[in-house]
């Protein structure tokens, strides 16, 4: 029988990975880049809300000291920033990585070798700017935790999952009703439609790495609750928001929902029997689901579709 109080921890894995494996589909479909360089926008935007969260932490304490108005202003200083970071380095992506090359030939190979390295290029800079010790970030949920149905739920964890519903709503709602969501959507559904309709891919790119971005800044602000920043701390999520990605159907947003609530529950179920075997399981996971369905869970979505 499968312990309950697993459930959150698999719904907190859940979330973080479903903002980087979303980015990473939303930017294939719509710009037909593979981005290597999102690894590099978490640590940045991990760093940058680290260095803001040093200046306006003991601004806020000693206007508002050890209260709730306090903690609720760190959490915004510390999410706006990361979010504001990550877009800005979105940004950067589309300046060095996109507007050279995107109508060169073989532009998904270039794109993937200057996202490449970009990453790398970015790991060295933080390496030299900051050394190679972790960073933590203030607890914006606070510590303790409560029990929902006898489930013991630790508040990073309800902060964590109800900030990435939050946000990840905002995000489909924007994409359903705007006129720019619009055509993101149509550039994402049928790339040659969507230009002979009039809608740019160079135009569309820059609001697509710069919302990606925000969301790899919103990840690496709520993971960092649980684990440090470090130079390299982006290269995990990178990885696993791709193979997510993967396993939905890359470019399948729905799908890279499901295989992020997939994933979050395996590893939460083997973490819990053996910690060692957590990313070997999750890969043979993967790799059989490829095997057997190459389109991954969202070629399931559009069979049933058709």
């Amino acid at each position: 029988m499968i312990d309950l109080s697993l459930l959150p921890y698999a719904l907190n894995l859940a979330a973080i990975y479903a903002l980087m494996a979303i980015s990473i589909s939303m930017i294939w479909s719509s710009i037909g880049m593979l981005n290597l360089a999102h690894g590099a926008t978490f640590a940045v935007s991990g760093y940058a809300a680290w260095n803001l969260s040093i200046i306006f932490k003991p601004i806020i304490l000693s206007i508002f000291g050890k209260t709730l108005i306090a903690k609720l202003l760190m959490g915004f200083v510390l999410i706006s920033s990361a979010m504001v970071a990550g877009a800005m380095f979105g940004l950067i992506i589309y300046l060095l990585a996109f507007l050279p090359i995107h109508d060169k030939p073989n532009y998904p190979v270039r794109s993937l070798i200057i996202t490449l390295a970009i990453n790398i290029a970015t790991i060295q800079i933080l390496l030299f700017m900051f050394g190679a010790r972790n960073k933590g970030l203030p607890k914006i949920f606070g510590f303790g935790k409560f029990e929902i149905f006898e489930i013991p739920i630790r508040y990073d964890q309800a902060g964590t999952i109800i900030s990435t519903i939050i946000i990840l709503g905002l995000m489909l709602s924007w994409l359903k009703f705007s006129r720019m969501g619009i055509e993101i959507r149509a550039m994402m559904q049928n790339p040659e439609g969507a230009a002979y309709s009039g809608i740019s891919r160079r135009t569309t790119a820059i609001p697509v790495l710069m919302i990606t971005g925000a969301l790899a800044g919103v990840s690496a602000a709520l993971l960092s609750q649980t684990i440090f920043v470090s130079p390299t701390s982006g290269s995990i999520p990178l990885i696993k928001g791709l193979t997510i990605a993967l396993l939905g159907g890359l470019g399948n947003v729905p799908g890279a929902m499901i295989g992020a609530v997939l994933i979050g529950f395996l590893e939460a179920i083997v973490g819990s029997i053996q910690q060692r075997y957590v990313m070997f399981s999750t890969f043979i996971f993967i790799i059989i689901v490829l095997i057997i369905r190459p389109r991954g869970i969202g070629g399931l979505l559009d069979d049933t579709r058709e």
